[in-house]
Order: C-alpha cells, then sequence, then structure tokens
C-alpha cells in the first residue's frame, strides 16, 4: 500500500468514524439521563434523509433551506417520540421502556416503508458538498474531509455547553442522581427534552454527511450504522461523551483499514470482535464508570 493509498483511507476512517461519533453521542446522552438504550436512534436517522429527501427532490426546495427543515423536522420527530412513548413510562420498569423504543424503531420503519416505499431512494447532491478537492496527491469529496471538522467543533461546543451552562449544569444533576434531582427542583422534563433535541440535532447532522456520498436510502438504512454507533458508545463507555467520541472514530479506522485491506466482508463482524474483547476486559467500556446499583 502506496502512503497516498493509506493518507486516503485514513482520511476516509475518519470521516466515517466522525459520522458514528456524532450519532453515538445520542445514544451516550439519553442513556446518561434515562439509563435508556434508544433503540429508535437510528431510524431517527434514516428519517432524517427521508426529510432531506422529501424537501429537496419532493419539493424541489434549495439545499440550505432543505437542511434546516430537515433538521427541524429530525428535532421534532425526536422530542414527540419522547412525549408520547418514553415519558409515560418513565416510572415503569426499565424493560418496559426498553421494549417501548424497539417498538419505536419498528415503527419508524414501517412508516418510511409506507410513507416512501420500500425501494432505495436517491439522496440529493449537495452542491458545496459533493465537491472535489486537492490534498497533496489525494482527490476526496469535500465532505470527507470537513465530516472530522464539523464533528470535532459540534463536541467541543457540547462540552462546554454542558460544563459551564445552567441547562447543562442541570443535565449533569439529573444524570448522577434523577431523583434528588428532582427534589432540587430542577425541571426534569426539560432537561429530558433538550437531551432529545440535541441527539436528534446531532443525529440529523450525520445523516446528511452519511448520505451524501452514498447512492441511495431505503426503510432499514439507519439500522446497522445505529447499531455500529450503540457499540461505539458502549465501547467508548454508555454515559461518556468523550468515550462515544473515541469510540465511533476507532470503529470507523477499523472497518475503513480491513476493507483496505481487501477483507470487506469481515469488516462489520470486527466491529462486533473488537467489542466483546474490550468488554471483557473492560465491562464499562474504556471511559466508563462502575455505578452503585440503589436498593
Amino acid at each position: 500500500m502506496t502512503a497516498t493509498a493509506f493518507f486516503s483511507y485514513c482520511l476516509a476512517g475518519m470521516s466515517i468514524g466522525s459520522i458514528y461519533a456524532l450519532i453515538a453521542i445520542g445514544y451516550t446522552m439519553v442513556y446518561g439521563i434515562l439509563r435508556l438504550i434508544n433503540f429508535a436512534h437510528g431510524d431517527i436517522f434514516m428519517m432524517a434523509a427521508y426529510f432531506m429527501i422529501f424537501a429537496m427532490v419532493d419539493h424541489s426546495i434549495p439545499w440550505y433551506l432543505s437542511m434546516v427543515i430537515m433538521i427541524v423536522s429530525t428535532v421534532l420527530l425526536g422530542v414527540v417520540i419522547e412525549k408520547l412513548a418514553y415519558k409515560p413510562l418513565r416510572t415503569a420498569p426499565r424493560m418496559s421502556i426498553m421494549i417501548s423504543a424497539i417498538g419505536v424503531s419498528y415503527l419508524l420503519q414501517n412508516m418510511a416503508t409506507y410513507l416512501f416505499s420500500a425501494l432505495p431512494k436517491q439522496y440529493p447532491s449537495i452542491p458545496i458538498l459533493n465537491k472535489t478537492i486537492d490534498i497533496g496527491n489525494v482527490s476526496t469529496s469535500l465532505v470527507t474531509f470537513v465530516t472530522p471538522i464539523i464533528t470535532i467543533v459540534f463536541v467541543v461546543l457540547l462540552m462546554l455547553l454542558i460544563k459551564y451552562t445552567k441547562m447543562g449544569m442541570a443535565m449533569r444533576a439529573v444524570s448522577k442522581d434523577f431523583e434528588a434531582a428532582q427534589l432540587m427542583g430542577i425541571k426534569i422534563n426539560s432537561v429530558i427534552s433538550f437531551t432529545f433535541i440535541i441527539g436528534c440535532f446531532l443525529a440529523a447532522l450525520g445523516s446528511m454527511l452519511y448520505f451524501t456520498p452514498r447512492p441511495s436510502v431505503f426503510p432499514l438504512a439507519g439500522s446497522l450504522p445505529g447499531l455500529k454507533c450503540f457499540i461505539a458508545a458502549v465501547f467508548g463507555g454508555i454515559g461518556s461523551i468523550p468515550g462515544a467520541v473515541v469510540g465511533g472514530f476507532i470503529i470507523g479506522f477499523s472497518e475503513t483499514l480491513i476493507k483496505a485491506a481487501g477483507y470487506s466482508e469481515f469488516s462489520d463482524v470486527f466491529t462486533f470482535v473488537l467489542l466483546i474483547v474490550v468488554l471483557m476486559f473492560r465491562p464499562t467500556g474504556l471511559f466508563g464508570e462502575n455505578l452503585a446499583e440503589k436498593v
């Protein structure tokens, strides 16, 4: 493998890893607040792609306005799901809310099939992201180059928000002790809704960056990426934002380099094997903390 080819694969690995990191943050934030694995998150990511197609292809709205419509629609979808499917079960056993999350996932997949058909739909071309740029001897699309930069910027902004703002302090308090935060007067519902807003915003952004260089979208298009992002969150330590980012980058790099070596059929298998190996020696993930169970 030449140095140019290696650099090209590293760039691709950073790009897909960045997207996994963005989506994994949504999983890890919801778990940190609610102790809920939001299995519908990958399907929200898929619905964001259909919202973009609906706005840009079906109604010929300019890409910059379509992007706003897509992000707002995805955020509203996430908030509605939280209010209708998760909020009524907040005091129910954890298994009940997990089953509800699985049900929402299947609902979104079938709703996408009913509204948009099961046939693959072409994702619209976003001119500014599809531009070809040259970095030394390597030619790549602009979206591949800017995706890691966008991810790092938003992760830094998110960490600053959580550390220095009033809502961020409330989120940390709820994550630490849900009942105590409620007794101290923190508006739990507002914190949870804000968490879903951030997670769905990042999923919408990740959807645009993920599908732009890919040919089509179909109702199950969010299943495997969503599962990989969940693995990234668990790999880094579910509940840890830096862990989700590191997990996303590691998985992105790993599968890209495996494909580069000519073993494409094993790239997905390696992701699961890597997770098993890490959890054998570090059950809480790379950055996870042991949580004491309340009795």
